[in-house]
């Protein structure tokens, strides 16, 4: 009840004409950026970022969700339409969408996948809603030990779970922390690696950094690509949404089998991509028309959609109550918390009480309103796609460079921006990973404040990491997964090397039963 009164109030905040206005701009915002290939959540609320400065926190929040909601929204059209996924979980979209579209059902493949989304994404704000305040609660039990624990075993899930070279992905987030070091030490007072500049003494800003990783380095991306976009239109009646919906009752199991893997991947880092593939696989491998995904089966659209949603959207759970962004998105909330002055964590709860459930409301309606918007609209989100890449690639170039600047109304900031777009082209093209870059730069004082924290108060003895059942727990589990690609690795050769006697045996069987 305390929950359900709480959200009561979040509802009253939300719905203001002022939140509600910023809410629909949001919502279109985010559908124009994932409708757009190179720009994606994480992106758009970097470069959209600066625009909610003078805000209030709880208006700024909201509107950056909802961009966050419309391009997870958005990403669908361009998969569906053109076979070009807008964003990385879209990807599996395309296996049944497109096909679905050139069969002349594409008004079916996009209701199909809004409505998917949409229960994905109300799934996990349920899960929220009722989970949050208990992990808050429970996290305010927490020391710097604690906190350490987690911020290991965050980093230690990317290492673990992720499907790339986990030493480009250690590289990759040593460079992040190296570069989350650089300015003034919270602990001593001193400074680091500014070498003369005073332009350093506040370290890297996390804003420049993300601005210049995912918006310009996606748009050079884009650029040596030369886009092209050529696809098929598509037109959603009432008659056509009814009538799917209809024939979406009997996936009921695949939702609720999809919506599980897209909040567990949520809340520990998987992330949507991750999620909306297993999800996929899952399907075609329990559907009784599994051979028939990938040439254009409803079933193939509604599970990626739904785990997708419910992946980006309960990533946020982490994010508010412990601080720990589970996505790259959540990566760039949490900076803009901090830039607003506020701590995510336990305390928000507490200090921020109208603001969390105003945040957490505003997700109900946001996805409420960007299911009508995507709806009604799909014709005019597709033309977009018109556009020459040419015109659109220097205007987010510009949006980007005064994004930059107004930060601290520096030109700095801008060759800094420059600099780090650079950085993530080279990363992307040698197949280095962003998000744990990302997450470092972000993370990796935190980490280091808390490590060292615990450290003053063990007087070095590392043992405080297994001193109760909570901390030795999370820091066991952390160890595990960071050292699982090893594990498997040695596993697999094991198996690999037992399995070559029995393949010479058989052969050798073979050869005496030709004698």
């Amino acid at each position: 009840m305390d929950e359900i009164n709480s959200l009561i109030g979040g509802f009253k905040v939300a719905l203001s004409w002022y939140n509600l206005a910023l809410m629909m701009v949001g919502i279109v915002l985010g559908v124009i950026i994932g409708v757009l290939p190179g720009l994606g959540g994480a992106n758009g609320v970097a470069i959209l970022l600066p625009l909610t400065f003078t805000m209030p926190p709880t208006s700024a929040i909201i509107m950056l969700s909802c961009i966050y909601w419309g391009a997870l929204f958005g990403g669908a059209i361009t998969s569906i339409l053109f076979n070009i996924p807008g964003e990385p979980w879209s990807v599996a979209t395309t296996f049944d969408g497109h096909p679905m579209a050139q069969q002349g059902r594409a008004d079916e493949a996009l209701t199909a996948a809004f409505t998917s989304s949409f229960v994905g994404a109300l799934v996990a704000v349920i899960v929220i809603t009722f989970l949050a305040p208990l992990v808050a609660k429970f996290a305010l039990q927490f020391g710097p030990a604690e906190f350490f624990s987690v911020f290991f075993l965050t980093f230690a899930s990317f290492v673990g779970m992720g499907k790339g070279s986990p030493f480009k992905v250690l590289a990759s987030m040593c460079l992040g922390f190296a570069l989350g070091a650089v300015g003034l030490d919270k602990v001593t007072g001193t400074l680091r690696m500014t070498f003369g500049h005073e332009e350093l003494l506040v370290g890297f800003d996390f804003l420049i950094a993300v601005i210049g990783l995912f918006g310009i380095g996606e748009i050079l991306l884009s650029m040596e690509s030369g886009l092209k976009f050529s696809g098929t239109h598509a037109k959603i009646n009432l008659a056509a949404v009814l009538q799917t919906w209809k024939k979406l009752l009997k996936y009921w199991v695949t939702s609720i089998r999809s919506c599980i893997v897209g909040c567990w991947m949520g809340i520990t880092p998987g992330g949507a991509t991750p999620a909306s593939f297993m999800s996929y696989g899952l399907a075609k491998r329990f559907s009784k028309r599994g051979d028939n995904f990938g040439k254009g089966e409803m079933e193939g659209v509604v599970a990626p959609e739904t785990a997708a949603h419910a992946a980006g959207t309960s990533a946020l759970l982490p994010m508010l109550t412990l601080g720990i962004p589970g996505s790259p998105t959540a990566a760039v909330l949490l900076g803009g918390l901090m830039i607003w002055g506020l701590q995510p964590g336990p305390m928000l709860f507490v200090e921020q009480k109208d603001f969390v459930w105003g945040l957490i409301a505003s997700m109900y309606l946001g996805n409420i309103v960007g299911l009508i918007i995507v709806l009604t609209c799909v014709p005019l989100f597709a033309a977009i796609l018109r556009v020459p890449f040419s015109i659109i690639a220097p205007i987010i170039l510009v949006i980007c460079a005064v994004g930059a600047f107004t930060v601290h109304n520096s030109i700095f900031d801008v060759w800094l921006m420059l600099a780090f777009g650079v950085t993530g082209y080279i990363f992307t093209k040698l197949n280095y990973p962003l998000p744990p870059l990302v997450l470092a730069i972000v993370l990796g004082d935190k980490a280091e404040e808390s490590f060292r924290q615990a450290m003053l108060s063990s007087q070095g003895n590392l043992g405080i990491f297994w001193s109760n059942w909570l901390v030795g727990s999370i820091m066991t589990l952390g160890m595990i997964l960071l050292f699982w690609p090893l594990v498997s690795w040695l596993l697999d050769k094991r198996r690999g090397s037992n399995l070559q006697p029995v393949a010479a045996s058989a052969g050798a069987a073979a050869v005496d039963k030709q004698h």
